[in-house]
């Protein structure tokens, strides 16, 4: 069993059923903490994750709990090869941000942002030939409903791609990751947000949720196939890959 927890994971499961709510509250600070929080390694990240997009022209991307948009931008950014775009969230002040970065950046036509839960996606069968999602599949209250959801939409040798927190496997490094995870970081979140219960709920969820081959079980279980799983900056990161066959 890779997750470690100190908190109820009740707690944490009643949480999930409104995380969106949570995630408005902090939507006008959620770009800037997730710089300085994670010293822009959040940017690296989404960056590598493009590098993990399939081959082939004119991809169509969907970007499942899309938030302010920061995933698809980055994918725009690096890879041309993609011809449409479109971003799920159910917390609209957070598409709100995002829209207006994308009008800023002139990819509002080019990428759409709509309102959409993870775990109920309004796409038709064979639709996408990636989907994505950062740090918001620990979120989702049905883990394999939305799963399965990604995975109903990608065409057929469609890849889903999924950057999640996950923990250090070095046990010096996992013990000083848990204490700023657990100290530092939420009395940073709430100085700057305003919020105290959102940046202690980041660390629960971060601690209470499968990582590593736990997770790619999971998403082999939900009809993934080819599963892998790269971890980042030490394991405080891991990218998933998984495809439809």
């Amino acid at each position: 069993m890779n997750t470690v927890s100190t908190t109820s994971d009740s707690s944490v499961e009643q949480t999930r059923k409104k995380v969106w709510v949570m995630f408005d509250r902090i939507a006008h600070r959620y770009d800037l903490l997730n710089r300085l929080l994670s010293f822009r390694q959040d940017v690296r990240w989404r960056n590598k994750l493009a590098e993990y997009l399939p081959q082939g022209e004119e991809l169509v991307v969907l970007d499942v709990a899309t938030g302010t948009a920061d995933v698809l931008i980055a994918l725009n950014k690096k890879s041309p090869n993609i011809k449409k775009a479109v971003g799920i969230d159910m917390a609209e002040k957070m598409l709100e941000v995002g829209r207006k970065k994308l009008e800023k950046l002139n990819l509002a036509q080019k990428i759409q942002l709509q309102n959409g839960d993870a775990t109920d996606i309004k796409f038709e069968d064979n639709s996408f030939d990636a989907t994505t999602i950062s740090f918001g599949i620990r979120n989702v209250n049905n883990l394999d409903q939305a799963l399965k959801n990604m995975h109903r939409v990608l065409k057929k040798k469609g890849r889903a791609i999924i950057l999640e927190f996950s923990l250090p496997d070095n046990f010096i490094l996992k013990k000083l990751y848990l204490f700023y995870f657990r100290n530092i970081l939420p009395a940073i979140g709430s100085l700057i947000s305003g919020d105290s219960y959102a940046y202690n709920y980041l660390n629960q969820s971060v601690e209470t949720f499968p990582y590593g081959n736990e997770f790619c079980e999971i998403m082999q279980k939900n009809g993934f196939s080819n599963v892998k799983y790269f971890p980042l900056t030490f394991g405080i990161a891991t990218i998933y890959q998984g495809e439809k066959s």
